[in-house]
């Protein structure tokens, strides 16, 4: 878009536009992984992948919606349930649950969130987490799916995706991958949309958004109901992966929640490109010092801690500060010119902040 002469409208640069085109030959190396890479390496790149999505569903509800949330393990859980619900005893094949799943992982965020957003900071955070202890104690009184032990995948129904076992672990790793560019495309798309401008004018000054008439809960409500089903879509995958699954481990804080947190801060909360730096240096660090029992834990606090105190808008925040390149491009930069030729100087309104 350009305006008069003296000046260009644009939302990207060459730098973005570049990047994009390098991230889309990343993107195609990845999906053609299974003819190079092991069952080991693709069972971990699958593992990424989800962690990758459940970072930016939980970076668009606090970083945008300033919705922070301490019980997203709920969603993880139910879509993990439903998953095991509808293959074993409905009879539904996998690939066709996955979309049951998405439907009925946004209807039942609307009752939570017309429950929850009743309540506001901190007691928000401390309702999620209450929910989410409610859906385990639930579960695990499900004896038809394991009650507190839990339950595995039977073998016909694990068979129903691919006859072969590297046909599975294939299967599973695009599934992966999918929902990956799926959250995030969609991510994008709703951020550059008149709604994810109102939402962006939320986070920044609630009362000011009202005032300018910008319907508060329902943009919330919006939000809170489509991450709900993304995320339970999330769970699924996760647990058609794991092949078993148990209350403990379907709502568990520390791996669905507690992680991802870590990931969206130390990459670069209220931005798209944050979780994908943070899930990046989350697995080099869990596989680097895994085997190093709690000292993995301590060493993450440490570099939680470090980044907070030294880059406060994560890892990607300093990156673009001093670079001033973006990957997902959310609001206009404005290009003055002298003379008839482009000046370097430049006026940005960033809808980040």
């Amino acid at each position: 878009m350009t305006g008069p002469a003296s000046h260009q409208i644009e939302r990207s640069t060459l730098a973005t536009r570049l990047g994009l085109l390098a991230g889309a030959a990343v993107l195609l190396a990845l999906a053609l992984a299974p003819a190079y890479l092991g069952r080991a390496d693709l069972r971990l790149l699958g593992e990424i992948f989800l962690y990758l999505s459940l970072a930016s569903l939980w970076n668009l509800l606090a970083g945008y919606a300033g919705l922070v949330s301490v019980g997203q393990q709920a969603f993880v859980g139910i879509g993990g349930y439903l998953l095991f619900a509808l293959t074993i005893f409905g009879g539904v094949h996998p690939l066709i649950a996955l979309l049951i799943i998405f439907v009925a992982g946004g209807l039942v965020s609307m009752p939570i969130a017309a429950l929850i957003f009743r309540l506001r900071g901190a007691y928000f955070a401390i309702g999620t987490w209450v929910v989410a202890e409610v859906c385990r104690l639930g579960f695990a009184q499900l004896g038809a799916l394991g009650g507190g032990s839990g339950i595995s995948l039977p073998v016909k129904v694990v068979k129903s995706i691919a006859s072969s076992r590297a046909g599975r672990e294939a299967a599973s790793y695009w599934l992966a991958l999918g929902v990956a560019v799926l959250v995030i495309a969609i991510a994008w798309l709703f951020l550059r949309s008149r709604r994810g401008l109102a939402l962006t004018a939320i986070r920044d000054n609630e009362l000011a958004a009202a005032s300018l008439g910008i319907d508060i809960w329902r943009t919330k409500f919006v939000v809170y109901s489509m991450v709900g089903a993304l995320t339970t879509l999330v769970g699924a995958l996760i647990f058609l992966q794991k092949l078993r699954i148990s209350p403990d481990a379907a709502f568990s804080v520390n791996d669905w929640t507690a992680f991802v947190i870590f990931i969206v801060v130390i990459g670069g909360i209220g931005t798209l490109e944050g979780p994908i730096i943070g899930t990046i240096v989350f697995f080099l660090l869990r596989e680097t010092l895994a085997d190093l029992g709690t000292i993995y834990l301590i060493v993450l606090g440490i570099v939680a801690t470090i980044v907070m105190l030294f880059a406060p808008k994560g890892l990607w925040g300093a990156i673009k500060h001093f670079t001033g390149f973006q990957l997902f491009p959310l609001g206009y930069r404005v290009r003055l010119a002298k003379g008839g030729k482009q000046d370097s100087a430049s006026m940005k309104r960033d809808a980040e902040g």
